[in-house]
């Protein structure tokens, strides 16, 4: 990056959310369940979007998310 010195290589922002995620699941012990977490962190996700989009903008992020959860299937068609 222009102007980092850093020694340390910086973490992509999906590394970042997976360090968190799997944090807050071992926070969460026996409070709750990875489903339980997932649930409250896609709460969060909702909140923060909802402050930036719109409503028909966040349902077509999330019907595009339901319609490619395969991993095996080839993705419909591309996000533009």
């Amino acid at each position: 990056m222009h102007g980092d010195t850093s020694p340390m290589k910086k973490k992509d922002v999906n590394e970042i959310c997976r360090i968190h995620l799997e944090a807050a699941i071992k926070d969460a012990g026996r409070n709750a369940t990875p489903d339980v977490v997932g649930r409250a962190m896609l709460g969060q996700i909702l909140a923060v979007w909802r402050k930036d989009r719109s409503l028909a903008d966040i349902k077509s992020e999330l019907e595009y998310t339901a319609d490619n959860l395969d991993p095996d299937e080839e993705y419909a068609f591309m996000r533009p």
